[in-house]
């Protein structure tokens, strides 16, 4: 029975691919003719039908649009250990941060994350789009990448659409448990900076030592703000000690241990009188340290080159430690088929930092910032899916509902800072020290339905209508609270020369020496609500109308609200109203293939995308990434930028799992969302504003091709050799006109020259002009082995606008994220009777270092640091 369907994911299904262009050879249909019991007995001829489309993989054959796939076979041959890291792989993708995706240059705001079809929420203070790190590569089956739209995705696309497919239960049982260890040459084995934290800390979950303690969150519940007029001294007194000293704040070194991972998956299907029953898990633990040495400098202008003001050594140890586990049912019949999956992914990271250097606001004094931090990020999903055929297959209904949640809890968030005495000794700067509490919980209910029926055109020829509605509403709600001792009569030059958790004892917190106050959370710049409803419904007609010429034609309705509403802490006015974007669109689409040579097509889209600002980027509240130490600040006059896709690519599939691609695409953006460096008093604060317009447009190019030479010893003949490569050159530009105007925070929504801020021209910000990938390998069936060189280089992209305006801005934040080479090496065997498998990856065998920077006359080094190399081995036993 032939099953025709169109899932979430924009998938569309249809044979026409494969036997349609039978018709070129099909003859013209007569009227039946009697025959002579001569003629009946003679066998029947007919004229030769070439099936096209022999070796075109099976997602690129049934998907209508300019996709990527990547598949189990592709995760396990290079060895990565999320769906980020694997992702880079992809043509025209790079990876930012480790953790967000960019899709032809595009930032992660243009390009949306789906898992198994359905939205899901971010734990990221500073974006909408769910980092990618969370997934590890062991619960994925595979990762679809589309990069031209169809009206069954949603419409926030502009670089693309990420579709995660978690693995499903297996037609055998099995059961495997796989440990790894591992280490990195700037960390393993090194004294670097550690604090203590709490007994339980390994395991990603503390003792309850960083639960905020009990007067401090009565008094954060009580609205009030933590001072002098509103406590007592006693209750301040004993607040102020309820604070766990040593423990968290004492910063010290110790030797960095190795990393460590352990992982247990296993499934099974069962017949039962309703169907197929089937269960698959997979749970895993992984322990990674990673220190980091670098410089992070700030530069200005002295006459017309820029020259370093602030240079800070810095020095960082962070442990994470991530614990998932994904849990999925299904019942089956041949027409019907109900999923269950869950998914709980739980990421930690302890850090410890410290950094160090003559500073500009501090008259070039030296100045020290000790930090000690404690990250969590948690996603819990759970999706319920149908998929139905009726009527032959004809009729598809399919169907999906889903609750996600994501939390990032940020419990004694510490600061400390220290000054240099005459003797060069660092001493206790009391006013630069900070505790920070916040929490971030962000939600999203959706759900939505698929209809396809196939209405058969001729014996090869088919027409599929689809049309679907969906809705989802993510909610976000973000608090901070900042809390400071200040020293009411002055420290003693031993009290600032003691150690940190002397300082910071209960004999020294009293209502005369330090007492503790709360100094953010006024203006509504520690707080805020957010929320996205968007309510869709799209229909779409797939067609070989045209023998060998397939086209998908579609429009999406899009109803969206967004909305971002700052809060006093404390119950006064915000000087900010809360954000409204409401706004509705039409989004069509339509994609074209032309299967005009055996093995060979040609595809052309075209379509209109939107994307949004993202809540972050929305919100007036001050947050210091610790990735970069940068302060960002949100703008709520930011609009939704609209998107013009035009693409087209040649594909050729020459044998089987081997091809030949290439392609061209231009995007029109108008108001695209960019950040700029802006200064406030004597901070530098990175904001976003719209910029007018930006082009972007490039090429693609991707072949695949396996070697065997039979002929060669044994080591090269009993080999399949593994040769695969993509690149992507990309061009942008962002125009600014005479009269453009732009609206900022810092101008209070006023129109703003655009070329204050950005400058006509300039390349458009995250984008690379070259990105390439390269897989050297080969697989011995005799051997039971594999192994891969893989290369990987993005070259260099914008992360910031400079900061000030017109002529005196300073030139651009950029990134040169260079080249990596890694090696991966698997191998299986079998001991007593038991399969085993090995495997060994070695990265960034190059020791390409992160380097982020500023350059006029000199280069200013934002941010630079070593990255080292990293080896790791792993041993899995299947049972």
């Amino acid at each position: 029975m032939k099953k025709f369907k169109m899932t979430l994911s924009g998938v569309l299904l249809a044979t026409s691919a494969m036997i349609a262009p039978g018709l070129a050879f099909a003859q013209t249909e007569t009227a039946p003719t009697q025959q002579t019991p001569a003629e009946q007995a003679e066998p029947a001829t007919v004229d030769e039908i070439v099936v096209l489309g022999r070796y075109i993989p099976e997602p690129n054959r049934e998907s209508s649009e300019v996709a990527a796939f990547l598949t189990s076979e592709d995760l396990e041959r290079t060895g990565d250990s999320n769906a980020a890291a694997a992702l880079t792989r992809v043509t025209g993708l790079s990876i930012v941060e480790g953790r967000f995706i960019y899709v032809r240059g595009l930032g992660e705001r243009y390009s949306s994350a789906l898992l198994n079809g359905s939205p899901l929420p971010s734990p990221e203070p500073l974006q909408r789009v769910v980092p990618l790190d969370l997934f590890p590569s062991s619960i994925l089956d595979g990762v679809t990448v589309q990069k031209t739209y169809s009206p069954n995705f949603p419409g926030e696309f502009g670089g693309g659409v990420i579709d995660l497919h978690t693995i499903d239960a297996p037609a055998d049982p099995f059961f495997t448990m796989k440990l790894s260890l591992g280490g990195n040459t700037e960390s393993t084995g090194k004294e670097n900076l550690i604090y203590y934290g709490s007994r339980t800390d390994f395991t990603g979950f503390d003792d309850d030592t960083r639960e905020v303690p009990g007067q401090i969150a009565i008094a954060f519940d009580t609205g009030l703000q933590i001072n002098r007029a509103n406590f007592s001294a006693d209750e301040l007194q004993a607040m102020g000690q309820s604070l766990v000293n040593a423990p968290l704040r004492l910063l010290q070194r110790e030797k960095t241990p190795i990393d460590g991972g352990l992982e247990l998956a296993g499934g099974f299907s069962q017949d039962t009188g309703l169907g197929t029953l089937g269960v698959i898990a997979v749970a895993g633990y992984d322990n990674s340290w990673r220190a980091r040495e670098g410089v992070q400098e700030e530069g200005q202008f002295q006459g017309e080159d820029l020259v370093p003001v602030s240079t800070y050594a810095v020095q960082s140890n962070q442990n994470d430690i991530r614990l998932n586990f994904l849990g999925g049912l299904s019942l089956s019949t041949d027409d019907h088929e109900v999923k269950w999956t869950n998914l709980y992914v739980r990421n930690t990271t302890k850090e410890a930092r410290s950094t160090a250097g003559p500073d500009f606001d501090a008259g070039g004094g030296i100045i020290r910032n000790d930090y000690t931090e404690w990250f969590v990020r948690q996603l819990f999903t759970s999706q319920l899916a149908g998929e139905h055929h009726f009527m032959d297959g004809m009729l598809e209904i399919d169907w999906r509902a889903a609750y996600a949640k994501t939390s990032r809890d940020a419990p004694y968030e510490s600061r400390f800072q220290y000054g240099v005495d005459a003797d060069g000794n660092f001493i206790h700067n009391v006013q630069g020290n900070l505790i920070s509490f916040s929490e971030l919980d962000d939600d999203i209910v959706s759900g939505g339905a698929d209809v396809a029926y196939t209405v058969p055109l001729s014996n090869a020829r088919e027409v599929v209508f689809s049309a679907g509605v969906s809705s989802f509403d993510n909610n976000r709600d973000a608090v901070r609270h900042d809390l400071q001792f200040e020293a009411v009569n002055g420290l003693t030059e031993e009290q600032r020369q003691s150690r940190i958790d002397y300082l910071f004892s209960d004999y020294n917190i009293n209502p005369s020496t330090l007492q503790l106050r709360e100094i953010a959370g006024i203006n509504g710049a520690s707080a805020y609500d957010a929320e996205l409803q968007v309510n869709a419904a799209y229909v779409m007609a797939d067609a070989e109308l045209i023998p060998l010429v397939r086209t998908t034609v579609g429009v999406r309705f899009e109803d969206g609200q967004q909305s971002v509403t700052p809060r006093d802490l404390f119950g006064g006015a915000t000087p900010y109203q809360p954000t409204e974007i409401d706004e509705q669109y039409w989004l069509p689409s339509f994609t074209g293939t032309w299967n005009f040579a055996e093995d060979q097509q040609l595809r052309l889209g075209a379509s209109k995308t939107i994307g949004r600002p993202q809540f972050r980027e929305l919100a007036p509240q001050a947050y210091t990434d610790p990735e970069s130490d940068r302060i960002f600040i949100g703008n709520p006059y930011l609009v939704d930028t609209e998107i013009l896709n035009l693409d087209a690519r040649y594909e050729w599939y020459f044998a089987r799992q081997q091809f030949v691609t290439a392609g061209v695409f231009y995007k029109n953006l108008d108001k695209p969302v960019e950040a700029v460096i802006v200064d406030v008093g004597n901070q530098r604060q990175q904001s976003f504003l719209n910029a007018p317009e930006a082009t972007i447009y490039g090429a693609e190019f991707e072949v695949k091709k396996y070697f065997e030479f039979p002929d060669q010893n044994a080591f090269v003949s009993n080999k399949r050799w593994l040769v695969q490569a993509n690149y992507t050159w990309s061009d942008s530009e962002v125009s600014v006109g005479d009269g453009d105007t732009v609206l900022t925070l810092g101008g209070a929504g006023s129109p703003e020259p655009a070329d204050f801020f950005i400058q006509d021209g300039s390349r458009l910000q995250g984008q690379s002009e070259h990105v390439a990938n390269l897989q050297l390998g080969w697989e011995d069936d005799t051997a039971r082995s594999q192994a891969t060189v893989i290369v990987n280089y993005v070259s260099e992209r914008i992360t910031a606008r400079g900061a000030g305006t017109g002529a005196s801005r300073e030139p651009d934040y950029v990134q040169e994220p260079g080249v990596f080479l890694d090696f991966v090496y698997r191998k299986d065997f079998t001991v007593m009777d038991r399969d085993l498998g090995f495997a060994l990856e070695l990265r960034n065998l190059l020791g390409t270092d992160f380097d982020e920077y500023q350059e006029r006359g000199n280069k200013i080094r934002i941010n630079n640091y070593e990255l080292g190399q990293s080896a790791s081995v792993s041993l899995t036993a299947r049972f």
